[in-house]
């Protein structure tokens, strides 16, 4: 296994840019942004905001996608990296290069996930929200492997980011960095051109934001979905790297 690619697989609307720009005001490491999304938009045909420039930023070639991934000339840095979307990984495709790196889960309470993601767009399938994959991942890893990977909750990173933070970079055997807890606002070169459309709040934040705790109300039409997404959900809370 390569310790030293570190693929962190959440779904939308979960805290996920953030803790790509924690790792990324690390001085060790460089970041890849969500490197399976043209490949993803290419086989579901979805309309998601800034389509054809996301076709023609990325490889739509999954063996391409995977080669990039597990490529481990890191431009002088010691670590990759990698926000990945658990909902990118279909049906059908090889998982099988995921037991060669690290691996993370980020979870967060669906129904927070739900009410952000339909504000952007229409929720159609459950496996748009990546619960079903995640879940598929963690089988993958621990029947191979023979243990969890490491599952973050993102309530409890805003709860305690210096605590958690930490916690993650114990179990993935890395130095924790203060650097991690703050960072510059704006735009990155490494975001995807997607980020325009997405990265709003991530691009004026310059930490963590404090943790709130809101209420949602789920529209009837997706009650199913979030009782079959809080059924992962639930499982994976249990497994998770308590605060």
């Amino acid at each position: 296994m390569n310790k030293n690619i570190i693929a962190m697989w959440s779904g939308p609307r979960n805290l996920s840019t953030a803790m790509m720009r924690s790792f990324e005001n690390r001085r060790d490491t460089i970041v890849l942004d969500e490197p399976f999304y043209a490949h993803y938009l290419s086989v579901t045909k979805l309309n998601h905001p800034g389509k054809d420039e996301i076709l023609d930023f990325q490889s739509t070639n999954w063996n391409e996608v995977v080669e990039k991934c597990t490529n481990t000339s890191f431009h002088e840095k010691k670590l990759c990296y990698q926000k990945h979307m658990a909902q990118h990984n279909l049906q059908g495709f090889d998982l099988s290069w995921i037991k060669d790196v690290q691996n993370c889960i980020l979870i967060r309470d669906p129904k927070y996930v739900i009410a952000s993601y339909g504000k952007k767009l229409p929720i159609e399938d459950e496996r748009h929200l990546g619960y079903i994959q995640q879940a598929d991942i963690i089988e993958f890893l621990e029947k191979e492997n023979g243990i969890t990977p490491p599952i973050i909750d993102a309530d409890d990173i805003l709860k305690n980011p210096e605590s958690m933070m930490k916690k993650l970079c114990k179990a993935l055997d890395i130095i924790f960095y203060p650097s991690m807890l703050q960072w510059p606002a704006g735009t990155r070169n490494s975001d995807g051109v997607w980020g325009v459309y997405w990265y709003e709040g991530v691009y004026d934040s310059t930490g963590f934001k404090p943790y709130t705790n809101k209420e949602v109300n789920i529209d009837q039409k997706l009650a199913n979905v979030y009782e079959n997404c809080k059924k992962h959900y639930d499982t994976f809370y249990n497994k998770r790297i308590k605060l």
